[in-house]
This record gives structure tokens, sequence and C-alpha cells, in this order.
């Protein structure tokens, strides 16, 4: 019997239109034989919708979901019951459909509100075995002033940073840029709660400084600020699997990468077919340095209690390898990283299903009582 998957895709996060693009990525690619896959869209505000037009992305860009509804998230027996809300039904739009019965949840969900915990937290708390970590990993993976304490106390190598609140700015400006131009310019500002390089900016002078705050202000209310480094490479390598049975994939450099990609870079000129082009695959390193990215890779993984499949962003000057990210759900899920080790994006789908499956099977299994 297959077993049904939700794809969860969407969510109340800037980054809403990145996740459907990746959900609708595994709904192509996932094994039909072995599941069963059901599109769950979250909207902004929110709200959860099940429907047949949640299936095809040009019904997103044209705006044509009607035959959506609204369905109400239960837990129920480690699963996750999706019931029809009960105002569809008061207002007799249509006949009453079935409740949905899902067995695993495959959050293909990027940013704040989905990504850093706070999905993961329901799924986690009733047992329903869902993809990619915990609500731990998930909240300290996206929150990078909390990621970078971490792996300073494990001892990875980042680069120099500050951080402060945005309403700390405003009350000690002067203070906090002098700290920030003691690191030296150029600088990258960020928001601490975001990916997919939304909110990012170089600054090279103090204007730019000021503005670049001023932009990641907007985003999020913790801000960093670290050391932009020159002639760097971007190195990016995932990792696949729990606790301490970890693969590495191949390494991957951005082509034309200077700085950081921008969003546009990342998702708006990428799809299936053209990501190679952007990508080279396997990176032009030598073997010391790829072997050291691998470890470092897994090191970061296990750190911050990673579980499935992440993605891990280094920044290579030629002598020095930093840890600049870890993205616990990356966009595509990252699934271009493993096909020249012969893991398809369908396999690479269940293997994340399965690793989800089996680290909810421990959970189960520890004493409550």
């Amino acid at each position: 019997m297959k077993k049904r998957v939700g794809i969860l895709i969407g969510g109340k996060s800037v980054e809403h239109e990145v996740s459907i693009i990746t959900g609708l990525q595994v709904l192509d690619n996932i094994d039909k034989e072995k599941y069963e896959p059901v599109i769950v869209y979250i909207q902004k505000d929110g709200s959860w919708f099940l429907g047949k037009s949640l299936y095809d992305v040009n019904n997103y860009k044209n705006k044509r979901l009607d035959d959506k509804y609204e369905v109400v998230p239960i837990a129920s027996n480690n699963k996750l019951l999706l019931y029809p809300h009960p105002k569809n039904v008061k207002r007799k739009l249509f006949k009453k459909p079935a409740e949905v019965e899902i067995d695993i949840v495959f959050p293909a969900l990027h940013g704040t509100n989905v990504e850093d915990g706070c999905m993961h937290g329901f799924f986690q708390m009733n047992d329903i075995p869902c993809a990619f970590g915990s609500v731990l990993s998930s909240a300290v993976g996206m929150d990078k002033v909390i990621m970078k304490k971490i792996f300073s106390a494990d001892k990875l190598p980042i680069t120099e940073y500050i951080w402060f609140y945005k309403n700390e700015f405003m009350l000690e400006m002067d203070k906090i840029i002098k700290n920030s131009e003691e690191i030296g310019y150029p600088l990258i500002v960020k928001p601490a709660n975001l990916g997919s390089s939304v909110g990012i900016n170089k600054a090279n002078n103090q204007q730019e400084l000021i503005y670049a705050i001023q932009v990641a202000s907007s985003y999020d209310k913790k801000i960093i600020v670290e050391k932009c480094l020159e002639n760097i490479r971007e190195i990016n390598c995932a990792v696949l699997g729990y606790e301490n049975d970890l693969i590495t994939s191949l390494c991957e450099e951005p082509l034309g990468w200077k700085e950081f990609l921008t969003y546009e870079d990342k998702y708006i000129n990428n799809n299936k077919n053209n990501i190679s082009n952007n990508r080279k695959i396997p990176a032009d390193i030598d073997e010391e340095t790829t072997n050291a990215i691998y470890e470092l890779a897994k090191h970061a993984f296990n750190a911050i209690d990673c579980a499935g499949n992440a993605r891990i962003d280094f920044l290579y000057d030629g002598y020095n390898i930093y840890i600049n990210e870890i993205n616990t759900i990356p966009g595509s899920i990252a699934f271009y990283l493993w096909e020249k080790k012969d893991i398809s994006f369908k396999d690479l789908i269940t293997k994340i299903l399965n690793i989800a499956e089996a680290n909810g099977k421990d959970k189960i299994m520890n004493i409550i009582s």
C-alpha cells in the first residue's frame, strides 16, 4: 500500500514563491510507485488548502486556484489529518470532501515561520514523521546568529562578524557603525533569519552600511554585519543522513559568483533544465580541499543536529575555508549535487522520506512518563 506524503508548500514567508518551486519539483520527481503525493498549500496568511489546481505552477502565476478549499490540520495516531474547514460547509460552496490522511510530511518550505522550527514543532509534538531534522536544527539553521555561535563554540571556521537588534541600532548607531568599521570594509549586511539572499547587501563605505542595515532591518529584528572576503569562491556541499550515518555530495561552485548570489540568481533565473549551466559540479578544487570541505560539512551538519538532507555553503580564498551558512531545507532539495553521485532526484526524495520515518520511530521510543 502506498504511503501518502503531504508536500507542504508556500507559507508565511518572503520565500513563499521559492517554496512553491521546490515543492512542485518534489511532486514531479517523487516515486509515485511507492508514494501518493498530496500538495498542501499554505497561504501567506497561514491558511491551509487542498485542490487539484495547486499541482500546476502556471496556476500560481495566473492566480487560477479556483478549486482550492481550506482545510484544518489535526494530529491523530501519528498521522496528519486534513479536514475541510467548517466555513466551507456553512457557505455551501461545494459538496463537503472527505478528510485527507497524511502518513509522512515533506516540508518543501523556506524562510521564517516555516523553516525555522515553527512548522516542525507541530509534527514533532504529535509524533508525525516529518522530513528535515527537528525544531532545534531548523531554528538554529535559520537564525544565523545562533548558528555562528554554535559553529564558533564547536571550533568550526567562520568569518569575523558582529550582530545587534534593529532597535539597538536606532539607539546606538554610532557605536554599531564603529564596531562594524573595525572589521573593515567591504562588509556584508544581512537579516539573521532569512535565506535565499533576501535582504542582503554589500557595503563599501559608511553610507552604504547604513542603507544596508536599514534594508536588513525591514526583514528581521536581528542584523548581522560580517567581513566580505574578496577574491573569494563559494563552494557548496550537501550532507545526507541521520546522526553518524552520513554521506556527502559532490562539491559545487556557482559560476559567476563574486560576492553573494542574489535571489534572482538563485531562483528566478534557475530551473531544472539550466541549473547545471550555472554551476560547476564537481568544483575545480584539489583533493585535499575537497576532503576538508567534506569533513567540515558533516561536522556542521551534526553540530546543529540535522537530519535528512542539508546544504552547507562555504567560502574559499585559495588557502582558508570558512562556513558561510547551513540550509536545513535547501532550495530544490539540492538535487543537482547528488545526481553525479548516482543518486537521482527520485532516489534522493525516497532517502529523505526513509530518514524521516526512522527518525520518527526513534522519537516515539523515548520515555515520556
